[in-house]
């Protein structure tokens, strides 16, 4: 049977398709309504998503629904538009704002023809971590979410899994060497069998990961270091920010989720304490679930730090709307109770009135910076130093070793300086969250 360019899968048809003419489709549902984002900022960003993924966008087309058409997603006026457009421009891409269930992307690949591929906006998500993925970890991530992702579209992607695998051995047909449970099974059988099993493995390495990520974060605890993380929108700047805190050199480039993989350097403060400051992957909105999912044990490296700085792209139209995308997925990962700075980034972008009306509408205790030009980064680290270290108290206790509990609550808390075990209890000198002090007072000299 004839195998078509739909068997191509997700993670390869946007490399293969690099600088092809994309058209993007966008849909408003009015009953899904994001007052924080219009549907002309969204499509920008996709079109900011397509750049980074190598694609060129040659125009768009829009449609308000109140619910998304059963069958094609669109309604069958805008399936024509898109059609004649999509001619018209030579588009090669068929680009979708919003993620397609399994049945409207196949309908939509019948109804548009085999040589227009129809892509959603998860997929190009997944598409740009998998080329930004550096470190091993990073991969299994971005491949996990891709198979997840596969899964339930199997039928819709590839054509040729209609057919039935024959022979008495139950063996044609055989994916990846992987015999067949018996005569008759279908190849889309076959290939979800086998993702499953893939996705297991998967699974598998990264409760590995997570393992070792689990001993690294002990191992700093013991060191008693502060951990800071670096969270924001995407493209707001936190490995520039990286880099010149710590004259560190990680990768920066003007766009959407230019690096993924965490870094972590020390950071010395102007109080001579020092903090370990963390990068981590950026957010957006209608980031995939699935992308989230895997990228657990990168995340719990947020969930895990003293201080969250919320760095927040000051000079985007958006800012506001993109800083509380980041809070809702900060509450979704369950890093609501860590304390926040809020930062706002790229000030030398505005003028001196747009400075002033930041300042009206920012959080109380934020800091306004340029990490480019350095402007208000001894301020930063006063703040950091404030979030980090005053909010902890100089204690001494005696606790006796029946109190093993609260030895263990000074370690993962705290910060120890200094530990003695005497006869008759252990002697701890060390700084502790004021909130914990009533836990301790007993036993405090």
């Amino acid at each position: 049977m004839k195998n078509n360019d739909k068997e191509t899968t997700n993670e390869q048809i946007m490399t293969e398709s690099a600088a092809e003419p994309t058209l993007m489709v966008g849909v408003h549902l009015r009953s899904e309504v994001d007052p924080r984002f219009t549907l002309e900022d969204s499509l920008q960003e996709l079109a900011l998503l397509a750049e980074t993924a190598g694609l060129e966008t040659v125009g768009e087309v829009t449609q308000n629904l109140s619910a998304p058409n059963s069958r094609t997603y669109v309604g069958k006026g805008k399936l024509d538009e898109i059609k004649l457009l999509a001619d018209e421009l030579d588009a090669k891409i068929i680009l979708f704002d919003d993620e397609l269930s399994p049945r409207h992307q196949r309908e939509l690949e019948k109804e548009l023809g085999d040589s227009k591929r129809v892509i959603d906006r998860t997929a190009l998500i997944l598409d740009i971590f998998a080329q930004h993925a550096n470190t091993r970890e990073g991969m299994l991530q971005v491949e996990l979410a891709q198979y997840r992702y596969r899964l339930p579209r199997l039928t819709g992607a590839w054509t040729h899994l209609t057919r039935q695998t024959g022979g008495a051995s139950g063996r044609s047909g055989a994916v990846g060497g992987v015999g067949l449970r018996g005569p008759g099974e279908t190849q889309l059988e076959v290939d979800r069998r086998e993702i499953k099993k893939k996705i297991v493995k998967l699974e598998d390495e990264l409760d590995k990961v997570r393992e070792h990520r689990n001993r690294h974060r002990q191992q700093r605890r013991k060191s008693n270091i502060p951990v800071v993380a670096l969270v924001g929108y995407t493209n707001a700047g936190k490995s520039t920010l990286l880099n010149k805190l710590t004259n560190a050199d990680i990768y920066v480039a003007d766009q959407l989720f230019a690096t993924l993989d965490p870094t972590t350097r020390q950071l010395e403060l102007p109080s001579g304490e020092t903090v370990l400051l963390t990068d981590t992957v950026g957010f957006i909105q209608k980031l995939p679930t699935d992308l989230v999912a895997a990228f657990r044990a990168t995340l719990e490296e947020i969930v895990e730090a003293d201080l969250l700085i919320h760095l927040v792209d000051a000079s985007h139209k958006n800012a506001q709307s993109q800083r509380l995308t980041v809070l809702e997925t900060l509450e979704e990962i369950g890093a609501t109770d860590i304390p926040i700075l809020t930062v706002y980034n790229k000030i030398d972008l505005l003028n001196p009135a747009e400075i002033e009306d930041l300042h009206k509408i920012a959080e109380p205790n934020s800091v306004f910076i340029s990490a480019l030009t350095g402007e208000g980064l001894s301020e930063l680290a006063e703040a950091i130093a404030v979030g980090t270290y005053q909010t902890f108290v100089h204690v001494k206790v005696k606790l006796p070793y029946s109190e093993g509990r609260l030895v263990s609550l000074m370690h993962e808390k705290g910060h120890v300086r200094d530990m003695q075990h005497l006869e008759d209890g252990i002697l701890i000198d060390g700084m502790l969250p004021r909130q914990l002090l009533a836990s301790f007072e007993a036993y405090r000299i």
